[in-house]
């Protein structure tokens, strides 16, 4: 996307926006389940909202006292789920809990310990092909991934992984019939908005470079 032409906004709209000091910036961004192998090999099920992609990599960004940031430390690979917006109670239920025994003191209030992530969360795993950690068979589109890189962040308080695409598997009621591609119209993901979930509304229309062009409501 190319930016915009800056023009001079009238002073009345300008004098609109405020400024403000949010505790949290998760200004609409998809939730993924991060499925990772514990030390003594069960496996770890954790929620997260901070994911992008660029092209085969998918960069995530991790509490540093988690058990997710410590295995992927140890333990390279990985699934990154994405589920639709019906998990989200499923999600949910994963929220305040841990793989980490005792829980660190960085842990939000009420947040307790639990090894088994998947039978607390409702969720059935099913194997991988070329990973150890098992995908979560509920979630629509699975990526088994490896985490080539494990970095701290700026502050140090975080973890930034990014991780290499090693196989997609994908519903395939979602697919555009005959091609890789995902219908964007069949998919949607759950969305965390400043701690809220969403899913997607109604298509407004579609970039230049997509390769499932439709015409969509604002379009007729």
């Amino acid at each position: 996307m190319n930016a915009a032409p800056f023009h001079a906004l009238p002073a009345q709209a300008a004098a609109a926006h405020v400024v403000i000091e949010p505790s949290i910036l998760y200004f609409g961004t998809p939730v993924v389940l991060l499925s990772t192998e514990n030390e003594d090999g069960s496996f770890n099920l954790a929620p997260m909202s901070s994911a992008w992609a660029l092209g085969q990599t998918v960069v995530l960004g991790l509490g540093r006292e988690g058990q997710t940031a410590r295995n992927l430390g140890e333990r390279p690979d990985l699934v990154i789920n994405l589920p639709g917006p019906a998990l989200w109670p499923a999600v949910e239920r994963l929220a305040p809990l841990t793989g980490r025994n005792p829980v660190p003191s960085t842990k939000a209030k009420g947040c307790r310990f639990e090894p088994d992530k998947f039978g607390a969360a409702g969720l059935d795993g099913e194997p991988s092909h070329v990973v150890r950690p098992p995908r979560v068979a509920e979630c629509p589109i699975q990526l088994e991934a490896r985490a080539e890189r494990v970095r701290p962040d700026v502050h140090g308080t975080f973890v930034i992984v990014e991780a290499l695409v090693r196989k997609v598997h994908a519903d395939p009621r979602l697919l555009v019939l005959g091609t890789d591609h995902v219908d964007p119209a069949a998919w949607s993901p759950l969305v965390y908005n400043f701690r809220h979930y969403f899913g997607l509304g109604p298509e407004l229309g579609h970039s230049y470079r997509t390769e499932t062009p439709r015409r969509s409501a604002a379009e007729q």
